[in-house]
């Protein structure tokens, strides 16, 4: 995750959170996605579907995952016959939030923790179920969201497999014992954030020198990893759908105690939108996305394999049995 979804702004009001029960179908065909212009609300792009609840202008933020995302919807409004289309890359919180607020799209991609940080910068709550119900109380009237889904793209503490069995490390409070000897890896602001070094020292009791920690402002991408598999650094912060774990058999450490919040993809839309049929379509493929599955599509995207994210959006659209009506 990168920096555009640790925006944060002042907001408050009450909510509109649908409840409909997760639902899901079987089938295995291929839907076509809509694409979209690389800053269509800066460069003159039509806007939002107006007040038909039958049209979603689905939206984005600037970053591949959220793409991905973007288009999944996109493509399942699509097979319960919504007329959906995509604007892409839009921005930061700050460009796309408003954006849906003021119609110019109708719905896009978030994460729980983050946006309820954008929505109200005293909470709290860390825990997945503790930062839906916060976040539940911080959507203003023209925001509404839909079931968060499983999948979590969110702050972690990660080693190689060779470190990990080493010192049969599991939970962050596995490194403990070996504070002193790990150099870790990370944002230069990680060494004073309350859920940085202060956090895992606070909470697990991970009490790493000042002078082993090695800054590097890259937001966990490649230069992070080639430090940690090169050994330059023991452990690093990285995000948890980041294709290179996979790529080079990284071992992300359990965080049992909540230090990093929450980080839940969830679907928000402008509330002139909802509609039970909606919210059935958004949380069906809120329940079939997790952490494992994202973390794929991530690969397939910006791994070896190069996939379009409209193209790997509609496959998986496919192969989870979301491109027929749901029931």
């Amino acid at each position: 995750m990168n920096t555009t979804r640790r925006t944060r702004h002042p907001r408050r009001g009450s909510v509109r959170l649908a409840t409909t029960a997760l639902v899901a179908s079987a089938a295995l065909a291929l839907s076509a996605c809509g694409g979209g212009d690389s800053n269509p609300l800066s460069s003159g792009g039509e806007g939002g579907s107006g007040g038909d609840t039958n049209a979603i202008v689905v939206g984005s933020a600037n970053f591949t995952e959220s793409e991905i995302i973007a288009n999944i919807y996109a493509d399942a409004l699509r097979a319960n016959g919504f007329d959906a289309s995509t604007r892409l890359s839009i921005g930061s919180r700050e460009a796309y939030i408003p954006a849906v607020q003021d119609g110019s799209i109708d719905l896009i991609p978030d994460y729980t923790g983050n946006l309820l940080l954008y929505l109200d910068p005293e909470a709290t709550a860390t825990a997945s179920d503790e930062v839906s119900a916060a976040l539940t109380e911080a959507l203003p009237d023209d925001l509404s969201a839909s079931t968060p889904a499983p999948a979590e793209d969110k702050d972690a503490v990660v080693v190689t497999r060779e470190t990990a069995e080493r010192w049969n490390l599991t939970n962050i409070s596995d490194l403990a014992p070996y504070a002193g000897e790990v150099r870790f890896g990370g944002p230069p602001e990680f060494a004073e954030r309350p859920v940085g070094l202060p956090g895992l020292r606070d909470k697990y009791g991970v009490d790493i020198p000042a002078a082993n920690f090695v800054p590097i402002s890259d937001g966990g991408g490649p230069a992070t990893v080639a430090a940690l598999v090169s050994g330059e650094i023991t452990a690093a912060n990285l995000f948890t759908t980041t294709p290179a774990i996979v790529e080079n058999d990284l071992v992300p450490l359990a965080d049992p105690d909540n230090n990093f919040p929450a980080q839940n993809v969830v679907p928000v839309y402008n509330s002139s939108k909802a509609s039970d049929k909606l919210t059935a379509v958004l949380n069906a493929v809120s329940e079939k996305l997790t952490t494992v599955e994202l973390l794929a599509l991530n690969q397939e995207v910006s791994g070896a394999n190069k996939t379009e994210p409209a193209a790997a959006a509609s496959a998986w659209v496919a192969e989870q049995g979301l491109d027929k009506p749901v029931q």
